[in-house]
């Protein structure tokens, strides 16, 4: 007997519809099968990150699978990132990159995880500690990627970029993205970024509306350390920004401040059913 985790997204499986379904499935099939609900659609922000495991996931889970969009996948294996539990995404969101079922090839998906009749991807995460002014130090984790953008006034930035210790660039720009390859398809797309086959293990750093003509995505090693620096504005200003990792957990930061982006060691495990290639869901996804 197999530990299935269903975990879900209350705002895209109303009423627990499919939620129920599945785990009935998996019980007349003689698994175990738990439920772990999260509510609202993860927008919102948290101000701490930890990496102590939630007290409602079980210790004894060998697959999860996630019923939203990609949203929830990133918040599931945020969530879950010390366990290493393989994840399966069924998609009830709009693209649905991380989603690996639909809902019209649930039974057929489910005996196939029951069956062991898959292949396991291992995908790499980002880890950001930031070193405040004050003498305090925060971290976070990302799937996708740690945004550093501007906080109140819609005024550019100025930030100072570092790699392995060595001055790469300052810029003047909206923010800055640091996306791992599952991260490519995400915001860095939409700022003109790079699109990268997932299992890659690389860094990524797209400017978001850089004030130059010349200042593109940078393509960079997983051993590199990344430290981006905040300065001071124009005219000596205080600036206030933030790291935001995935789209939840956020960091303030202000002048004087800096943020020290690696790999991280912890991974995420993806599973996966169908043999497609990455250009071949690129494709389907863009064509919808």
């Amino acid at each position: 007997m197999r530990h299935f985790l269903v975990y879900t997204n209350r705002h895209k499986d109303k009423n627990l519809v499919l939620t129920k379904k599945i785990c009935d499935y998996l019980r007349q099939k003689g698994q175990k099968a738990t439920v772990k609900t999260e509510e609202g659609d993860f927008k919102e922000r948290i101000s701490t990150d930890t990496d102590d495991i939630p007290a409602d996931i079980p210790r004894d889970v060998d697959c999860m699978i996630v019923l939203g969009g990609d949203g929830t996948v990133l918040q599931a294996a945020r969530e879950t990132k010390k366990l290493h539990i393989p994840i399966i995404g069924v998609n009830l969101g709009t693209l649905g990159y991380m989603t690996e079922i639909e809902p019209a090839n649930l039974k057929e998906s489910l005996d196939r995880l029951i069956a062991g009749d898959y292949e396991q991807e291992s995908r790499m995460m980002l880890n950001g500690k930031a070193y405040l002014s004050d003498g305090r130090t925060e971290e976070g984790w990302a799937l996708n990627d740690i945004v550093i953008t501007r906080s109140g006034s819609l005024q550019i930035i100025q930030f100072n970029i570092y790699v392995n210790g060595q001055f790469l660039n300052d810029y003047k720009a909206d923010g800055m993205i640091i996306t791992t390859p599952t991260g490519s398809t995400g915001y860095n797309l939409s700022a003109g970024g790079p699109l990268v086959e997932p299992r890659a293990k690389l860094i990524v750093l797209t400017p978001i509306c850089p004030h130059s003509l010349n200042q593109r995505s940078i393509i960079l090693s997983p051993e590199d350390v990344i430290e981006i620096e905040i300065p001071q504005g124009r005219e000596g200003r205080i600036q206030t920004v933030e790291a935001s990792f995935d789209g939840t957990h956020v960091i303030p930061l202000e002048t004087g401040d800096r943020i020290r982006i690696v790999q991280s060691e912890k991974i995420t495990e993806f599973i996966q059913l169908n043999q497609v290639s990455f250009l071949e869901v690129l494709h389907k996804k863009m064509s919808d």
